[in-house]
């Protein structure tokens, strides 16, 4: 299904256009929602956009529901142009869509990691690759990449997922400085537990588990399922404050979200700098003597 405009709507555009991945549930679709609420038009994706039909009944005028597998890099090509044709820019750009994965390092296949990285690392890049030609026309523009506390940092299980957030961040860390003299933000999110759906449900996948393993991931093998629903974190929110990031002259490179991600990066960073400090001499012993 596609609910795409009959003819072009370039010139009816209200507020800004925002392209978001992933739009029918969790963060994808709570920034869809505050970005219509704060009077924006959004062109929200998703693999089955029927789930979207709420959304854009709501707002007929400024939500449009088309069909996209972000790892499709053909049909990127096609979306991404389409919003061009119907609305003449494409002011911000969320990726958004993703899932997780459980699993040691040695349990997860290379058809898993392959699969993940095309989803959130490869799929996110061509999106981007998409999108800068017309943003750099205009001289104006956001991308929004949702990545993870993960993304900072990691942990026994997730090795696999971060490994995919840590290469989306520094693709985007190096992207912010290219663009940003073309008058374009690039914003990485890192939330914590939010109360999305993506700990239960097809969200979250879980590899093969060996024995010798129970002990350091099976905690996270049953944790992650069991806190779906009891997260601290409101999506809703999240999406106000990724409105406000967006919104400040000065936007952020990262924005940790939640409670649990801001102590965790906050440790994360300390630990890094007291290891560094620590190895500082034999980190500065290596060069030639002359």
């Amino acid at each position: 299904m596609n609910t795409a405009p009959a003819t072009p709507a370039r010139d009816k555009a209200q507020g800004r256009v925002w392209l978001i991945t992933g739009a029918s549930s969790g963060f994808g679709r709570s920034i869809a929602e505050a970005a219509l609420a704060a009077g924006d038009t959004v062109v929200a994706t998703a693999r089955r956009p029927e789930a979207l039909d709420a959304l854009v009944a709501a707002h007929p005028d400024r939500a449009v529901a088309v069909q996209l597998d972000v790892t499709d890099t053909a049909r990127i090509a096609d979306v991404v142009a389409d919003t061009v044709l119907w609305y003449g820019r494409i002011d911000v750009l969320v990726n958004n869509a993703g899932m997780g994965l459980v699993g040691a390092v040695e349990e997860t296949t290379d058809r898993e990691l392959r699969d993940l990285m095309d989803l959130h690392f490869f799929g996110p890049a061509a999106l981007v690759r998409a999108v800068l030609p017309h943003m750099r026309r205009n001289g104006s523009g956001a991308v929004v990449q949702m990545s993870s506390m993960g993304g900072r940092f990691t942990f026994p299980g997730v090795g696999g997922y971060s490994a995919t957030k840590f290469a989306l961040e520094g693709l985007s860390e190096a992207l912010a400085a290219e663009v940003a003299p073309h008058g374009i933000k690039v914003l990485i999110v890192e939330p914590g537990s939010f109360r999305t759906g993506f700990a239960g449900g097809g969200a979250l996948r879980q590899s093969a588990p060996l024995d010798a393993y129970a002990d350091s991931v099976g905690p996270v093998r049953s944790g992650l399922p069991e806190s779906d629903g009891k997260q601290e974190g409101d999506p809703a929110k999240a999406a106000a404050a990724i409105l406000t990031a967006l919104a400040a002259e000065d936007t952020p490179l990262r924005l940790p979200l939640g409670n649990d991600a801001t102590d965790a990066v906050l440790g994360a960073l300390d630990a890094s700098r007291a290891e560094t400090l620590a190895w500082e001499k034999v980190s500065r012993s290596t060069g030639f003597d002359d």
